[in-house]
This record gives structure tokens, C-alpha cells and sequence, in this order.
């Protein structure tokens, strides 16, 4: 291969700098938003404008950090220019991939962790190729690789996690004690000094993390700051605490300042530290080009240049931030991992995105175990006064607020505080941390200090952190693993290597992209639904909730005709897709009958039998999703485990059950949207029809049991599908009966306008 191959090589590595840095954004922008928008602190907007200016003061910073890249897992001397593109395309391709793959579930996990093991799955797998053309032995492979690099990573991965949330725990914990859920009254008299300890860690975290990389701050300097850290923070906290002590005298809420400046001080190390995880490979790629083409064997030369200090262009590290920018503005993922942080630490119950696990639920129940000892050694004066300062019925106050934020600002300025502070000691003892490490173990350890993870609750959050935490281990994994897979294929492959790669990677994107696409889809579907919780207004709220019945039960018969005829034709894969929309079903009914029971309470208050009719519509809900989970579930077992397939009889007979079950709840559909009572009497006969096709299907099938010709597994599937159809079309007939009832009665009385 000649130079023309790796010059394509290097421009290719620079195309999927862009791509890394908008992936790498998506990813990394929980950092430091999970804080502000959680607490809506200020508009989007104004969020979004301040950690802006944070990522393109912090690119500046970012120049020494580029050496990573180059020369901190591996010893760039000892390889060629090839040998390294190698490593650092399947590094580039490995990275978009991992990341992007994390992005489109929303999952946060760290780009440092991510580039570091590729880096060294690419190097270990270059090197152990080397070795074995020169015919070396396994040993020689710590002459190429820094391992002592990679174990104190893990080191820092494992104790960043755990004391990230102790101290997040503990220091939000105190500051309840000290604040309690109405905090306005105690932050007047203790605001100002609480705001200055806060303001010092955020602000010695901006010169921490900032001034050790910033080429235009001299090393004089920065080291004057870090050997004085603690004369810095101290006249930090004296201004400060003066400054808002000044402004609490004017009524202004102090505890906005705080946040907003967190949000740009994480924005800033956000972009000094990260930015090498996106664009450090491309240029270091670059670099190892460059000084191939300055020497007279250009594809044999070793890399010694690489090993020294290059300088990088402060022109294109802006250009980098303002991508970084843009995609933070306008990436859809950058928000779906954002409301992942966001929804693990809402203080309110609602719909969670996690299921429980065994895992799970021996914590919670450990937990519970361990709260209820420490409560009965604690003297009665002390736990009445914890569970006093803890009451958080003030905040729950406010619950039907439509602009209700996920958590307070005194919990958010926590969050900054405490991360700030954390990562600064760290990086001035040179400890590897993991930014997006840190800033959500201290999220969850104040949300789990602010009892936000209740009975009802906890099992769920605790499998989301566990969920997030395993995927951090599984990041370093895949890494290291694909990354060596890669470059290997690159090595052997060249060329043809390289570009079937790149088919690889994009049809992967492409997949990611409309996988995206379909849960934003649904999740916008589900969002009439979800936002009933701020609707106080009676009539609209029967007439809304009403209309997303009518789309519950066109779920419901979708799923039912997909089941159905995937179990006509053996389809296990499309039964498998079922039953996992049988899920999504049972999430809606869980939504649906938590709005039944809002507008239960909006009812009681004006007459309590109308309350009682709704209690009845939650059972009819519940049977409903019942009835299609068994059709799913009973099918998916029946195929997936290879019985004998359906008589052909049978399949035209349920056939005749599948058409009449859609024609009834097509008909109640467009009853329930219209939002208007209707007439019944058409369904009811419907119905009549389907019980009498049933009595019919059910003695010609007990015939067939008699002749032998139906086998108990399929007599058992077929009955329960017939069973099952009039279950349904009952149940969704008396939904309609109560519809009529308490629809017709609130909006006659209510004046509501349903046009």
C-alpha cells in the first residue's frame, strides 16, 4: 500500500472526528445539563447558551490533552505510520459505533473509558502481530503497551463509583437537615455562606481542571494555584459568600447563580477533558502522516516524532468546539440521555423506564433491612427530628404544576457542588476519573439522600443504576475487544478491509438512526397520555383520557391480528416482536389507571358514585392488556417450543374470530374518539355474534378432540384464543357502557367544550 492509500487514511480519520464529536456530545451532555434542566433552573434555552460558552472556553483548555492520544497507552516509538493509522482507525470506527450504540438507548457511559480501552485493544492487537512476524514470545508485548495505564483506570472507574455516591449521599443529606424541602425561610440566614462553600468548589474546579491543560496559562501560574489551593478556595468562598449575602438582601434566589455557574464550570471541563476522546486519534493520525512524509522511508520509519510534544491549532480546536456546540443544540439522542439521569432522580413517582430484577430487589430489601436497625438504635427525639427536616410534603405541594421540575435547586446546586468537588481533589492528585462517572453517582446518591427513591419507586431506580453502571464495565469490554478485532481486519485486510469496515459502520448508524426514530415515535405517542398528570380541569381530563382509550384498544387489536397471523404461519421472530409490545401495552395500562385514579379524586369532589364507575374502568383496562398478553404469550410458547402447528380448520375458524374481535373494537375506537356517548346497540349485537360463532367453533373443536385429530396443546392454545376474543369483546363492551355514563353526566355538568 502505498502513501495515497494513508492519505485517505488520515482523511477519513478526520471525517469521523466530526462524526465522534457529535456522538461523543450526545453522550457526554448529561454531564453537565442533568442539573439545570432538572431543576429548570432558567429556560432551555438559556441552559443550553451557558453550557455553549462553557465547551468553547473549554476547548481552549484542551491542547495538553491531546497527548493522550498519541503517546499515553502505547509507545508511539516503536511503531510505523501504518502500524498506527491501523490502531487508530479501528479505534475511530470503534468509538463512533460503542457510543452511538449507548446513545440510542440513552445510556450515559464514559468516552474516556471508551478511547482508552480501544486505544489499548488496537495497540495490543498491532503489537501482537508485530511480535509474531518477528517471531518474539507474549512477554514482549510490555514493551509496546503502558499497562500500569489501564490498571489504575480500573482502579479509579471502581472508587469513583462508589465514593461519587457516598458523598453525594451524605453531603445532600446534611444539607436537608439544614435547609428541609422549604428552603426559602433557611436560606436567608444560612444561604450565603452554604452558596460561598459551593461557589469555591465549582469555581477551584474551573481552575483545577482547566489551567493544568490551558497552554495560554503559565506553568508558573498553575502551579502557584495548586500549591495554594487552599489560600485560592478561601478568598473564593470570603467574595463569594459577600457577593450573595449582598444579593439575598435584595430577594434574589441565590441558589440560580450557583447552578448556572456549575452548569458552565462542567461545560468547560466537559470540553478540556473530553475533547481528546473525539478528536485526539484523527490529529494524532495526522501527525504520524506528517512525520511519515518528512522522512526518506516514509512507511518504515518509527513514530519517534509522536513522542514528543506537538502542539495543537487553536483554529481548529474552536472549529471542533462549534460542532460540539451544534450538536448539543440539535442532537435528539443528546436529549433521550439527558432524561435518563433526569428520570433515575425525580423526586415525584410516575412511569419508570426500568424494570426490577432479583439484583434489585435484594438491595432494596437489604436497604430497607439496614434503615429500619439504624432506626430502632437512634433515640425517638433524634428520628423525629430527621424525619421533620425530611418531610417533603411541601414539595409535593405543587404536583399538578405543568412546569414542576424534576428536582429542587437546592438538590441541583448539591449535584454541582459535590461532582465539582470530587473531581477537583481527584485530578490534583493526578487520580484518572471518569467526569460522567462522577456527575451521575453523586445525581443518584442525592436523589437516593432525598428519599426520591420510595416503596414505590426504588426497585425500579435501583435496576436503572445498576443497568447504567453495568454498561460502563461493558463499555471498556467492547472496546478493547472490537477495537483489536478491527484493526486486525484493517491489518490483514488493507484496503478491502477498511472499506468493508466502513459498510459495517454505516449500515449500523443507519440501523441506530431508525431505531432511534421509532422509540421517539412512541415515546411521542405515549406522551398524550403521560401528560394528563398537570390537567386539573374535570371535563377535559374525562374527555382526554377517554380519546387515549380509543388509541389503548387500537394497540391492543394491532398486537392481536400481528399474533395471530404470526401463529397461522410459525413466525416466532414477529410472535417475539409481540411480546415485546406486550410490555409496552402493560405500561400504558399502568399510565392509563394512574390518570383514572387522578381523575377519581377530580371526581370524588363532586359526586362519589361517578368515582366508582371509574374504579371499574380500571379493571376493564386491566383485562383488557390481560387478555392480549395471554393470546401473546400462549402463541409465542406454543411456536417457539415447535408443536404441532394449527389444523387448517382451525385457522379459518379463529380467522372468522379475528375478523369479528377487529370489527368490535374498531367500531368502539371510533366511538371513544369521537369523545361523544354513542350508541351501543350495534356493539352489543357484535357481541351477541361473537359468543354464538364461539359456542359453534367450541363444539366442532370438541369433535375434533373426540376423533383424536387435536392434540391437548393445540385444543388448550385454541380455546384459550376463543376464550380470550370474548373475554376482550365483553370487557371493552362494558368500558363503553361506563363511558357512555360518565362521560355523557361530567360534560353536560361541566360546561366542558368538547369541540
Amino acid at each position: 500500500m502505498g502513501m495515497d492509500f494513508f492519505l485517505a487514511a488520515v482523511v477519513i480519520l478526520l471525517l469521523f472526528a466530526v462524526f465522534d464529536l457529535m456522538v461523543g456530545v450526545s453522550n457526554d451532555a448529561v454531564n453537565f445539563l442533568n442539573s439545570s434542566i432538572g431543576s429548570r433552573v432558567a429556560s432551555r434555552h438559556t441552559i443550553m447558551i451557558i453550557a455553549s460558552l462553557g465547551i468553547l472556553a473549554g476547548v481552549l483548555f484542551s491542547g495538553g490533552m491531546m497527548e493522550v492520544a498519541r503517546k499515553g497507552i502505547f509507545h508511539p516509538q516503536l511503531f510505523t505510520m501504518p502500524e498506527l493509522l491501523t490502531i487508530f482507525l479501528g479505534v475511530m470506527l470503534t468509538d463512533i459505533i460503542l457510543l452511538d450504540f449507548f446513545n440510542t438507548f440513552g445510556m450515559p457511559t464514559s468516552t474516556t473509558v471508551s478511547i482508552v480501552f480501544e486505544l489499548l485493544g488496537a495497540a495490543v492487537a498491532v503489537s501482537l502481530l508485530k511480535i509474531s512476524q518477528a517471531g518474539g514470545s507474549f512477554g514482549d508485548l510490555m514493551e509496546y503497551i503502558n499497562t500500569s495505564k489501564a490498571l489504575t483506570i480500573i482502579i479509579g472507574i471502581l472508587l469513583s463509583v462508589v465514593i461519587a455516591f457516598l458523598c453525594g449521599a451524605l453531603v445532600q443529606f446534611l444539607t436537608r437537615l439544614v435547609f428541609t424541602f422549604d428552603y426559602a425561610k433557611k436560606m436567608k440566614r444560612y444561604g450565603a455562606l452554604w452558596a460561598g462553600i459551593a461557589m469555591s468548589s465549582i469555581t477551584f474546579f474551573i481552575l483545577v481542571k482547566g489551567a493544568k491543560s490551558a497552554s495560554f496559562i503559565p506553568a508558573d501560574s498553575a502551579h502557584w494555584i495548586k500549591d495554594n489551593s487552599w489560600l485560592v478556595m478561601g478568598c473564593i468562598f470570603a467574595v463569594s459568600a459577600l457577593i450573595f449575602h449582598i444579593l439575598l438582601l435584595r430577594g434574589v434566589n441565590i441558589l440560580k447563580p450557583v447552578i448556572l455557574i456549575g452548569t458552565f464550570a462542567l461545560a468547560l471541563a466537559f470540553a478540556a477533558n473530553d475533547l481528546v476522546n473525539f478528536i485526539g486519534v484523527p490529529l494524532a493520525g495526522l501527525n504520524a502522516y506528517q512525520a511519515a512524509q518528512a522522512a526518506a522511508e516514509p512507511l518504515t520509519v518509527t513514530m519517534d516524532a509522536l513522542a514528543k510534544k506537538v502542539p495543537s491549532a487553536s483554529w481548529l480546536l474552536l472549529v471542533a468546539g462549534g460542532v460540539m456546540v451544534a450538536t448539543l443544540w440539535f442532537s435528539r439522542k443528546a436529549r433521550t440521555v439527558t432524561e435518563t439521569e433526569v428520570s433515575l432522580g425525580r423526586q415525584e413517582e410516575g412511569e419508570e423506564r426500568f424494570d426490577s430484577t432479583a439484583l434489585s430487589r435484594m438491595i432494596v430489601r437489604v436497604a430497607i433491612g439496614l434503615g429500619d436497625g439504624i432506626g430502632r438504635i437512634l433515640p425517638g427525639s433524634m428520628r423525629q427530628f430527621i424525619v421533620r427536616r425530611m418531610d417533603s410534603s411541601h414539595y409535593e405541594a405543587d404536583t399538578d404544576s405543568a412546569n414542576r421540575p424534576s428536582f429542587d435547586l437546592l438538590r441541583a446546586s448539591v449535584n454541582l457542588m459535590v461532582a465539582s468537588a470530587v473531581v477537583s481533589y481527584a485530578t490534583s492528585y493526578k487520580l484518572p476519573l471518569s467526569t460522567t462517572y462522577v456527575t451521575f453517582m453523586v445525581a443518584m446518591g442525592t436523589s437516593f439522600s432525598d428519599m426520591a427513591w420510595g416503596r414505590e419507586s426504588a426497585v425500579y431506580r435501583v435496576t436503572g443504576v445498576l443497568t447504567v453502571v453495568g454498561g460502563w464495565f461493558m463499555t471498556a469490554f467492547m472496546a478493547f475487544s472490537v477495537a483489536a478485532l478491527f484493526a486486525a481486519i484493517i491489518h490483514f485486510g488493507g484496503a478491502y478491509g477498511l472499506v468493508a469496515l466502513l459498510a459495517l459502520v454505516g449500515f449500523l448508524l443507519w440501523r441506530s438512526h431508525r431505531k432511534h426514530g421509532e422509540r421517539a415515535r412512541e415515546k411521542e405517542q405515549q406522551k398524550g397520555i403521560f401528560n394528563l398528570k398537570h390537567v386539573n380541569d374535570t371535563g377535559r381530563m374525562v374527555s382526554t383520557s377517554f380519546e387515549q382509550v380509543s388509541l389503548f384498544l387500537q394497540e391492543i387489536r394491532s398486537s392481536l391480528d400481528l399474533t395471530l397471523e404470526a401463529l397461522f404461519t410459525n413466525n416466532s421472530y414477529a410472535l417475539h416482536k409481540e411480546r415485546d409490545r406486550t410490555k409496552n401495552i402493560q405500561r400504558w395500562t399502568n399510565i392509563l389507571c394512574a390518570n383514572v385514579f387522578k381523575a377519581m379524586r377530580l371526581l370524588q369532589k363532586e359526586d362519589r358514585g361517578r368515582s366508582q364507575q371509574y374504579a371499574q374502568t380500571i379493571r376493564r383496562l386491566q383485562k383488557l392488556a390481560d387478555g392480549q398478553r395471554d393470546v401473546v404469550n400462549r402463541a409465542l410458547v406454543h411456536v417457539r417450543n415447535h408443536h404441532s402447528g394449527l389444523l387448517e380448520e382451525q385457522v379459518d375458524e379463529l380467522e372468522q374470530v379475528r375478523s369479528a374481535l377487529n370489527g368490535i373494537l374498531q367500531e368502539s375506537e371510533q366511538l371513544l374518539a369521537q369523545r361523544a356517548p354513542g350508541d351501543l346497540s350495534g356493539l352489543t349485537e357484535k357481541d351477541d355474534e361473537l359468543r354464538s360463532l364461539s359456542r359453534r367453533l367450541n363444539q366442532g373443536q370438541a369433535a375434533r378432540i373426540q376423533d383424536g385429530s387435536s392434540k391437548t396443546r393445540l385444543s388448550i392454545l385454541y380455546y384459550a384464543i376463543v376464550g380470550n376474543a370474548m373475554m376482550i369483546s365483553r370487557q371493552n363492551l362494558r368500558l363503553l357502557e361506563i363511558f357512555n355514563r360518565s362521560f355523557g353526566e361530567v360534560t353536560d355538568e361541566s360546561g366542558f367544550d368538547l369541540d
